[in-house]
């Protein structure tokens, strides 16, 4: 992929979050296109949320020099209070939450 200016300006954000960059002619249709006066410049697929998790706790363990594993207790509960305020644990309830959005409201008894 060439190094256009927007490649450039997203990519650490793109690493950051575990996505991958394609060229526009690549995108899937749950792909996100972007472009730069009105040139489609690249394509950013993002990750499932399950590899997005792994992303996050990789990313934790590089930034700490350590396994999680071996970490003392305090910096455990630092990282716990990370995760929960970047939701991590709220995925848990998504069946629940897309139930509750998709019930139609003529029938509202396809959300017990």
């Amino acid at each position: 992929m060439n190094e256009h200016p927007l490649v450039a300006a997203v990519k650490p954000l793109v690493d950051a979050m575990g996505a991958e960059l394609l060229g526009p002619e690549l995108a899937g249709a749950d792909d996100v296109v972007l472009s730069w006066e009105g040139e489609d410049v690249l394509a950013v697929r993002l990750p499932q949320l399950s590899e997005s998790l792994d992303h996050i706790l990789a990313a934790l363990e590089r930034r700490h020099g350590t396994p999680l594993a071996e970490l003392d207790r305090k910096s455990k509960q630092e990282i716990v209070r990370l995760l929960e305020g970047r939701g991590a644990f709220s995925v848990r309830h998504g069946v629940r939450r897309w139930r509750a959005r998709s019930a139609s409201a003529a029938s509202p008894s396809t959300t017990t």
